[in-house]
């Protein structure tokens, strides 16, 4: 049979046994053919905005609960969430409409990007998300999250799990703070994760950013649990609620489902639709393959106006954000077959450290637990790559070791192969066997297995 899989910035056919089984895709109807609920797009997304905003989950309208005197903090997601809709100009300004109402003035508002250890934004790339009318209205008062920022962070304390609560020093001393989460992307983003990370620092972060405890998962999150204890005491500290917009999308520009209201609450509305949207992957398959078949795209979440780079392509995106499928489809021992271009090029300037694990971290293991044992506080601390990410825009030098943790799927994987790389010493640098193509993987993977070996195909992991 024939398929069509994502290959760099196009496609891929290639040929597989008549026994593969092909796994994923979807429909036009309320069900896609996987058996997931289709979320249906918004009519009126500005109406669906300021319906949410005016009717809040767990807390009053933010008109009734602050003063003419108040001081406000609105902060949303960074760009490395794909929302590329007008989803946080929409909030952030339906959020506008209700201070005015309560004699608010915009003056004193501040507007900050929520942006981690993630590179921080130009005005123009800011633009790109919020609108250019409120960059240019908010102007100084609008800017990026420095987790380096001695000045600017505040120790809020540590949880009863010793979980460390570090976070902007406007949460603290805002007489509200208003976060507008811009997409939920499968149990990933929203809820907590959105101000104890996006607004927060490595010492905070690095609790959940280990190769155990990073998770997609909707159901049963590791990783929320942590978020939630923290945002718990952050609250309870606080002695104030924090007021959430939470956002699920139809497609990468418009609106699905949204809710505002309290943290707790809107994460709660949009579990409900996430578990109904996204069926167990576990239970794709009644019987795990001894291969597995998916396309990497050049894309990555962290290459938003900026370049891709081995690391992203085949650790992060390849093993990471697609790589689920691999527990989920695969038996352990398996034999994993991407295909990907992967060219050897680096972004210097939003990348600055990632070229450096490369050369010099990965050829001494691949295992990311040593890997985050004997480099991870030396790029979390690396002087000159912390100066690019506080005045430059890099990312933080320690998400270039971050991004190596999903290597922890060769734990269940025996074997990666990568078809159609351009330089087969990409893929061979990271210890992954290079193939000129799909076919020529399979071959690969029949000698492994046997002839008969099972065979499961995502055409498109990204679905």
């Amino acid at each position: 049979m024939e398929q069509t899989l994502p290959y760099g910035e196009g496609t891929v056919q290639v040929e597989l046994p008549d026994r593969a089984r092909i796994v994923g895709g979807s429909g036009p109807s309320r069900r896609s053919e996987n058996g997931s609920a289709v979320v249906t797009p918004s009519a009126d997304q500005a109406r669906d905005v300021r319906t949410a905003v005016e009717a809040p989950l767990g807390l009053q309208r933010i008109r009734d609960s602050v003063s003419a005197g108040a001081s406000v903090l609105i902060a949303f997601d960074d760009l490395t969430v794909s929302s590329f809709g007008p989803v946080r100009r929409l909030a952030i300004e339906a959020v506008l409409a209700e201070l005015a109402e309560a004699g608010v003035s915009e003056e004193q508002v501040t507007l900050i990007c929520a942006n981690a250890l993630h590179r921080k934004w130009t005005s123009d790339e800011l633009a790109s998300a919020i609108g250019d009318g409120l960059v240019k209205r908010f102007g100084d008062r609008l800017f990026c999250h420095d987790a380096e920022d001695p000045e600017n962070i505040v120790h809020v304390g540590t949880t009863e799990s010793g979980y460390d609560v570090d976070v902007h020093r406007l949460v603290v001393e805002s007489d509200l703070t208003v976060y507008v989460n811009a997409q939920c992307h499968m149990g990933f983003a929203g809820g907590w994760k959105s101000v104890v990370v996006g607004l927060s620092t490595w010492r905070s972060i690095k609790s959940t950013h280990t190769p155990d405890g990073m998770s997609m998962s909707v159901r049963h999150n590791r990783m929320h649990k942590v978020f939630d204890e923290q945002g718990a005491f952050l609250e309870s500290a606080l002695g104030k609620r924090i007021f959430k917009v939470e956002t699920i999308l139809a497609n990468p520009t418009t609106i699905g489902r949204i809710w505002a209201g309290g943290v707790a609450e809107t994460r709660a509305a949009a579990m409900e639709v996430l578990e109904r949207r996204h069926p167990p992957r576990r239970g794709a398959v009644t019987e795990k393959a001894d291969v597995v078949i998916y396309g990497v795209p050049n894309w990555s979440p962290y290459a938003t106006f900026a370049g891709l780079n081995p690391i992203l392509t085949l650790i992060s995106s390849g093993l990471g954000y697609l790589g689920g499928y691999i527990e989920a489809l695969g038996k352990p021992g398996c034999s994993v077959i991407i295909t990907t271009p992967c060219p050897e090029e680096w972004d210097r300037e939003h990348h600055a450290a990632y070229p450096e694990v490369w050369d010099r971290v990965l050829p001494e293991t691949k295992d990311p637990y040593e890997i985050t044992e004997r480099y991870g506080e030396e790029f979390a601390t690396h002087g000159e790559y912390i100066d690019m990410y506080r005045n430059a825009f890099a990312f933080h030098p320690v998400h270039a070791i971050l991004a190596t943790h999903p290597l922890k799927r060769l734990r269940h994987a025996a074997r990666v192969f990568v078809a159609g790389a351009d330089d087969p010493k990409v893929p061979e640098h990271v210890g992954f066997i290079p193939t000129a193509t799909v076919e020529d993987a399979i071959k690969e993977a029949e000698r492994i297995h046997g002839s008969d070996c099972s065979i499961a195909c995502v055409p498109n992991a990204m679905g």
